[in-house]
């Protein structure tokens, strides 16, 4: 079993960011391939989180086989999952933490409430324990010796017993702990997941998945690492351990994989049962093939020294996270840039920014998900009739005509049949009325016969039909909706039926426009002045998007004015879009401020229209540039800042879907740049395009129903010519 790449995880369930400095304890990330390897520091779990799942990305795009390996524990002692979720799965724990932990972007999170409820929800006083909080924590022990009577759960699961060191994962403080890291680890590993094509293992098979999770457990490498490490290393002092053993382990895993050595790692010496339910720990019980392949890794192990090439750097978030200064920069050599590239590049260097907000469902609609709700209520609640007919107990009938005698009385919506239905006979029952206590199935009122006191129907009736089962849409504590997800009005409805009243959903981004130039103008224009048309435009588009666009007006061709509405834009907006002077010429003021006193990449991007699209850091807010003409402003920020906002929301990276359609025009396209024309739909679907490819002609944009894309190479289109149309609705316009 081969894999391209291993990525090793070495978690942390701090409640506040790590420090800027580099520093043991917190989450470090190594990436090994090709017997290489870099690492990387990361503060907070959203962090650590949004990398991942960038790294999962970059792998489907590029074909990959992707190991990531977790050093938590995938799952509890056998017995918690059952008795937490009624199934004795480790995934139905994932699934249920998940719905239930509140984990924010500056790292303060509820795992101590969290495990005080799964406690209470047992026996007796435990298993979790540690409470370092001066107040109490109802259901949760200070001390591991003030449990008792919670069950049959073991405090170590199988693999721990094995693996010299490993600590019990009801420990949530104290040195040496994990308990924290898991409650905290497995809700990300659970929305991973849900991207598809990512199997955990060892609950699922690993041959053939693209992404594969794993539990690792470093300590396997316990003298090789101690033989890198100065025995007197402080906690900022090079090198870091947590930094070393994550570089080797994932060195070592690497290296079995390139020799094809990995697959008996992967098939543990355990029951089927223990394996569904705890996990298994890679590596255990192969730890001379391990330990021989990190030694022969050992010379890549070491981090850089500080001052060197060092660790990658991650982004320096506080409340909200920041961005890193050059998340924007293209590599050096770069000139015209490709817009896949540009793309890639752009989803790459970008995190979530907003905090976290509860609101009530009612007032959620257009908002994004902070985390998974769980359903409160089953949704049917009860057992219920489908239609209207009369409900009976479908045993006591048979084939051939049936005649039932009929109760007196009915159940309705709302108005429940006290009684039971004894074998033998019927009860008139209306659509949505719970079934009474006997009966099962239902036949419609308009297959039957009634003189009042019985009905008569033809059977045999299958068993019940005409009926919903009590869940058979959500059953009660399933997750409803992922995390990032945009609440719609059919998401309200779910929500509400199923009894959460509220949500966690975050904070609206907040987004800057302002534009540029003397010659614009809000109102009245001189021959020599034109109206400032692409600030409303964007504000329009940034509302639509569901985000909170902050007006900084039109500012003059004046440095310390367009500086002063620019720091406005950071101290009231997440992110900051300028339209205007984006360019490098001796009139584009904005790009010559963000180059003199803030952070800018400007990019040249192969498209028409809209080459200079300018990306910045002003003051710890990014900075969207763009171009001057209304045509070209659109087009930007269709294709860039679209997915670009959706994921400083939150709600993750959005690609507009397009369609295949015949062409009705003819063009001729040279190679290099990658061309976007005002499009619209024929009445035999086919796509005309506006008349001018001018940037200036606005009209072309009300009079086009969205966009025809043409590829980055030369191209011949007559009518009929098959093309790529984008309507403007896959652009939330």
């Amino acid at each position: 079993m081969t894999f391209d790449r291993v990525v090793i995880v070495d978690w942390s369930a701090a409640s506040k960011p790590s420090p800027a400095r580099e520093s043991a304890d917190a989450i470090w990330i190594a990436e090994a391939a090709g017997g290489t390897a870099e690492s990387t520091y990361l503060r907070t779990r959203t962090a650590a989180e949004d990398w991942l799942r960038r790294r999962i990305a970059v792998a489907r795009g590029q074909g990959e086989r992707l190991l990531i390996g977790a050093d938590f524990a995938f799952g509890y002692p056998a017995g918690l999952a059952a008795r937490l979720t009624g199934r004795a799965e480790a995934l139905a724990v994932w699934e249920w933490l998940a719905g239930a932990l509140e984990d924010g972007p500056d790292n303060r999170n509820n795992r101590l409430e969290l495990a005080a409820r799964i406690n209470r929800t047992l026996p007796g006083r435990g298993p979790f324990w540690f409470n370092p909080s001066p107040s109490e924590i109802p259901g949760l022990p200070r001390r591991g010796r003030e449990r008792h009577g919670y069950g049959p759960l073991a405090e170590l699961r199988d693999a721990d017993a094995r693996a010299r060191g490993a600590q019990s994962a009801w420990k949530l403080g104290g040195a040496g702990s994990v308990g924290s890291q898991v409650l905290t680890g497995l809700p990300v590993l659970w929305r991973l997941r849900q991207a598809g094509g990512v199997a955990a293992w060892p609950f699922e098979p690993a041959a053939s998945a693209p992404i594969v999770l794993a539990e690792v457990f470093p300590s396997l490498l316990a003298p090789q690492i101690a033989g890198l490490i100065p025995a007197a290393a402080g906690k900022h002092d090079w090198p870091i351990r947590d930094a070393v053993q994550v570089r080797l382990l994932a060195l070592a895993l690497e290296r079995l994989a390139a020799q094809d050595a990995l697959a008996p790692l992967l098939e543990p010496d355990a029951k089927p049962e223990i394996l569904r339910e705890e996990g298994w720990i890679l590596g255990l019980g192969h730890e001379a093939a391990l330990r021989a392949a990190a030694d022969a890794a050992r010379d890549s192990a070491l981090p850089p020294r500080p001052g060197g090439a060092g660790p990658r750097p991650a982004s320096d978030e506080l409340t909200p996270p920041r961005l890193r200064d050059d998340c924007f920069a293209m590599p050096q050599g770069v000139d015209w840039v490709p817009v896949d590239a540009a793309l890639e590049r752009l989803r790459a260097g970008l995190h979530p920014v907003t905090g976290q907000e509860t609101v009530p469902v009612s007032e959620a609609a257009g908002r994004v998900l902070a985390g998974a709700p769980i359903a409160q209520r089953a949704n049917p609640p009860v057992a219920n009739a489908a239609v209207d007919g009369y409900g009976f107990a479908r045993a006591a009938t048979g084939a051939g005509v049936q005649r039932l005698p009929l109760l007196e009385g009915r159940a309705a919506a709302g108005q429940p049949y006290p009684g039971t239905v004894p074998p033998g006979h019927a009860l008139r029952i209306l659509t949505g009325a719970p079934l009474p206590d006997g009966v099962d199935t239902v036949v419609l009122e308009e297959d039957t016969a009634s003189d009042g006191a019985m009905i008569a129907f033809d059977g045999p009736v299958r068993g019940g039909a005409n009926t919903r089962r009590a869940g058979e849409d959500v059953e009660a504590g399933a997750a409803i909706l992922p995390g990032g997800h945009w609440l719609r009005a059919p998401d309200v409805a779910l929500l509400t039926a199923l009894g959460v009243g509220k949500v966690c959903v975050r904070r609206r981004l907040r987004v800057a426009v302002v534009s540029t130039g003397d010659e614009l103008r809000e109102r009245a224009a001189a021959a020599h002045e034109i109206f400032d048309a692409n600030r409303p435009m964007l504000r329009a588009l940034i509302a639509g998007w569901g985000h909170a666009p902050l007006d900084l007006g039109v500012a003059p061709d004046d440095p310390g004015e367009i500086a002063a509405r620019l720091d406005r834009g950071a101290r009231e907006g997440d992110v900051i879009v300028t339209t205007g002077g984006a360019s490098a010429g001796d009139e584009d003021h904005v790009s010559a401020l963000m180059r003199a006193r803030g952070q800018v990449s400007s990019w040249r991007i192969a498209l028409k229209p809209g080459r200079p699209l300018m990306l910045g850091m002003w003051r710890g807010v990014p900075v969207f540039g763009m171009p001057g003409n209304p045509v070209a402003a659109m087009v930007c920020a269709l294709i860039f800042a679209r997915p670009a906002l959706s994921v400083l929301a939150g709600a993750g990276w959005c690609a507009p879907k397009g369609m295949t359609v015949p062409a009705a025009f003819t063009k001729s396209k040279k190679p290099g740049r990658r061309e976007y024309l005002r499009a619209r739909l024929d009445a035999e679907g086919r796509a005309e395009v506006f008349a001018s490819e001018g940037s200036g002609r606005i009209s072309g944009l009300v009079w086009a129903e969205g966009l025809v894309e043409l590829g980055d190479g030369a191209a011949e289109i007559a009518p009929g010519t098959p093309v790529r149309f984008i309507p403007y609705s896959a652009f939330g316009v």
